[in-house]
């Protein structure tokens, strides 16, 4: 992935999910985290939290379970406040229970998935 990532939200969404499915969750990670850094202020934890969820299946991939577990909670209750109003088609209820799914379950085979805009 480039250093230099400058994707508006819309198309960041659509690569961090083609990246998601195809398992390359570190790489969903950095489109998700170049838009977290550049996103404005009230959107920011929104962005920050969805890079965690691709951390976290990361560390899942990896086998840190714990490490996993850690962040994707944390993510979850990243996310839980954008619940309501979700800005730009992201499935925030959808990936808050995925995510806490995730973190409960601790998947060890298999592909890892989140869709991160509803369908």
């Amino acid at each position: 992935m480039p250093e230099d990532i400058d994707l508006p939200p819309a198309e960041a969404l659509v690569e961090a999910q083609r990246l998601l499915d195809e398992d390359r969750p570190f790489h969903a990670h950095e489109v998700l985290e170049a838009v977290w850094k550049a996103a404005p202020e009230p959107e920011r934890e929104l962005w920050r939290g969805l890079a965690q969820v691709a951390v976290g299946i990361t560390h899942l991939r990896r086998g840190n379970t714990r490490g996993a577990e850690a962040l994707l909670s944390r993510a979850a209750d990243r996310l839980v406040p954008y619940a309501a109003v979700p800005p730009h088609g992201i499935d925030v209820q959808g990936v808050v229970q995925r995510t806490r799914a995730l973190a409960a379950d601790r998947p060890e085979d298999g592909p890892i998935t989140v869709r991160l805009v509803k369908a």
